[in-house]
C-alpha cells in the first residue's frame, strides 16, 4: 500500500511538473512571445534575446548564406548598439500562425523589414521549446521572398 501511494505521489508530481513546464507552449503564448521577439529585434533588446534564446540556438538565414548561434545574434545586436545604429526602422508581420505538438511549438509567417534603404519580406519558421518552465526559441529559419516579377 505504501509503495502504491508513493508511486501515485511521484506520478502526480511528475505530471504536474510536465504540465507546468509546457504551460508556456500554447499557441496564444507563442504568438505573444514571437511578437515580443520581433519587437526585441527592432529595439535591439539584448536582455530579451539572452533570456529567450536557447543555448543551442541556431538561426539559418536565406539559403544558409549565414548561420548564427546565440552568441552571434547577441554580438550583432551589441555591434549595432555600439555603432549607435538601428537594425531596422520597422518590422511588420502578417499571416502568423502557431502550432504545438508535445513539448515543441512552431511559429511561422511573414516579416517585412524596412532597414531605411530597402524593404525586404521574409518567410520565417521559428521553433520554441519548453525548458525549466519557460519557452525559449531553439531555431529560426528565414528566407527572402523575391519581389514579384512583372
Amino acid at each position: 500500500m505504501k509503495n502504491s501511494l508513493l508511486s501515485l505521489c511521484i506520478a502526480f508530481t511528475f505530471t504536474t511538473m510536465v504540465v507546468a513546464q509546457n504551460e508556456c507552449l500554447t499557441p496564444e503564448n507563442l504568438l505573444t512571445l514571437d511578437s515580443n521577439w520581433e519587437k526585441a529585434q527592432l529595439e535591439l533588446d539584448i536582455e530579451f534575446m539572452e533570456s529567450t534564446l536557447d543555448e543551442d540556438y541556431i538561426w539559418i538565414h536565406n539559403h544558409a548564406n549565414t548561420i548564427d548561434d546565440k552568441t552571434a545574434v547577441i554580438n550583432r545586436i551589441q555591434r549595432y548598439i555600439d555603432d549607435n545604429r538601428e537594425y531596422s526602422s520597422s518590422r511588420t508581420t502578417e499571416d502568423v500562425k502557431a502550432t504545438v505538438s508535445g513539448s515543441t511549438g512552431i511559429v511561422s509567417g511573414y516579416t517585412t523589414v524596412d532597414n531605411g534603404t530597402t524593404v525586404t519580406t521574409y518567410y520565417f519558421l521559428r521553433t520554441y521549446i519548453a525548458t525549466n518552465g519557460f519557452c525559449v526559441q531553439l531555431a529560426n529559419q528565414t528566407m527572402v521572398i523575391p519581389e514579384a516579377e512583372d
